[in-house]
């Protein structure tokens, strides 16, 4: 099977089977690397280079050779065609990584005749440890099991993205992430920072007193108060705080 390759759309789906109808698992990113590691049914298993996860995705186009020198570090960069820039209704996902070939005024080429605004754009090295600005640009896409884009977002990858975005490494389900850090049980008082797990959801202070989330039942990313929060999960779901870590 096929090693290294890189993906070459904006957003692709992952699949927990081989079938249309299958449930959305998890998403690749317009230059995420994967390898394929088996084929059924005209769909491609694969498994993701960043975190390893594995699921079926359509035949796509992809390439093998390809440097990413740059990242997308908004929440959705307009894709821009032809020369004379014309605009499309299409995005690349934060996070996407590309290949600069060549700049124009306030545009870089990723692709032949596809550009995006080059304020969009930031080194592949460059770090952004404010976190809240990135969670906050989320702020209201709707909430979508599986999602990991501005098109829809689940709990789990609205964490990860964040490590994604910086380089380090952060596992994709919740049930991987509660485990990466030591923690505590409960808090009696939050801050910034503190990451709270309960069974198969997770939530981030953004201060004292109020987390945000992609949230299911409100169906989008959202911020409320903690301790309302903390109070309303264990009184609608019957879950209890899991675990307490610090970003």
């Amino acid at each position: 099977m096929q090693n290294s390759l890189f993906l070459k759309e904006p957003i692709v789906n992952i699949l927990e089977g081989p079938i249309k109808s299958s449930n959305l698992s998890s998403q690749l990113i317009y230059g995420e690397k994967f390898k394929i590691i088996g084929k059924k049914n005209n769909y491609f298993k694969i498994k993701s280079s960043y975190d390893k996860y594995s699921g079926f995705i359509k035949k796509i186009d992809s390439y093998e050779k390809f440097n990413p020198t740059h990242k997308v570090g908004i929440l959705k960069s307009r894709i821009y065609l032809g020369n004379k820039k014309k605009k499309s209704n299409r995005f690349l996902p934060f996070t996407s990584k590309i290949q600069i070939l060549k700049r124009y005024k306030n545009f870089v080429m990723y692709e032949k005749d596809k550009w995006l605004k080059s304020k969009d754009i930031f080194p592949i090295q460059k770090k952004n440890t404010d976190f809240v600005k990135i969670f906050k640009s989320f702020l209201n896409c709707k909430y979508r099991w599986g999602g990991k884009t501005f098109e829809g977002i689940d709990c789990s990858a609205l964490l990860q993205i964040f490590y994604k975005f910086n380089n380090n490494f952060f596992p994709r389900d919740t049930i991987d992430q509660v485990k990466l850090k030591k923690g505590v049980k409960s808090k009696k008082k939050f801050k910034k920072g503190d990451i709270i797990f309960w069974k198969g959801h997770v939530a981030i202070c953004i201060n004292t007193n109020d987390l945000i989330h992609a949230y299911g039942p409100k169906k989008k990313v959202v911020i409320m108060p903690i301790k309302k929060t903390v109070k309303l999960i264990k009184e609608t779901a019957k879950l209890n705080v899991k675990k307490v870590i610090r970003m």
